[in-house]
């Protein structure tokens, strides 16, 4: 895939790190004049990915230490131990976002608002009345009609398509944005992929 022109951002709606990152990317993407293109995805075992709750407990634990330190450099409040975190599903909550990129609603504002819900305000992400209110806060009346579960075939298809992307390009883990052929993993490669589009846009 070369996404010279666009930068494609594979997260989990779950992730904190996508959480953290999030602000940072709209306004790199808004900087650069750059369209962003959301695409939902969950961690690629087949890939190397490790989802996080089976993990050596050493390496919770140091997660925990770093979300913390990154929490306090970025002024971005986050519970390290969120009272629905891990997840009952993403998919829901990924379809949501799907669907409102594809009506050309305010993806980025509901993504950031459902991130925002589950590691700073204690809500269910997974449950679909929950969905539908912060739908319906953030993006309008028509929000909450984009909350489905299971998800309709269309939005599936869109789901599916990101996981095969992922997969066939190498990513594992999220949050990864894709600049041209070039993979940035992690919300602390956003200065390299910021550098990446400035060398583009020379």
């Amino acid at each position: 895939m070369s996404s010279a022109a666009s930068i494609h951002a594979f997260f989990g709606p779950s992730s904190p790190w996508a959480y953290l990152g999030a602000e940072r990317l709209y306004t790199l993407a808004d900087r650069y004049g750059i369209p962003l293109i959301l695409r939902p995805i969950r961690v690629i075992q087949e890939n190397g990915g490790i989802p996080l709750r089976t993990r050596p407990q050493p390496r919770q634990d140091y997660h925990a230490i770093e979300l913390g330190r990154w929490s306090k450099h970025l002024g971005i409040k986050l519970n390290l131990v969120p009272k629905h975190y891990p997840c009952r599903t993403i998919e829901i909550a990924a379809g949501v976002i799907i669907a409102a990129q594809r009506e050309k609603l305010n993806a980025r504002a509901l993504s950031f608002a459902m991130q925002r819900a589950l590691w700073a305000e204690d809500r269910d992400i997974a449950d679909p009345d929950t969905l539908r209110t912060i739908a319906r806060t953030t993006i309008g009346a028509a929000g909450g009609d984009l909350v489905a579960e299971p998800l309709p075939a269309d939005i599936q298809t869109i789901w599916d398509s990101n996981l095969a992307e992922a997969r066939r390009i190498g990513i594992f883990g999220t949050p990864t944005y894709v600049y041209g052929n070039e993979l940035f993993w992690g919300q602390d490669r956003l200065e390299f992929l910021e550098q990446a589009v400035t060398t583009t846009q020379q």
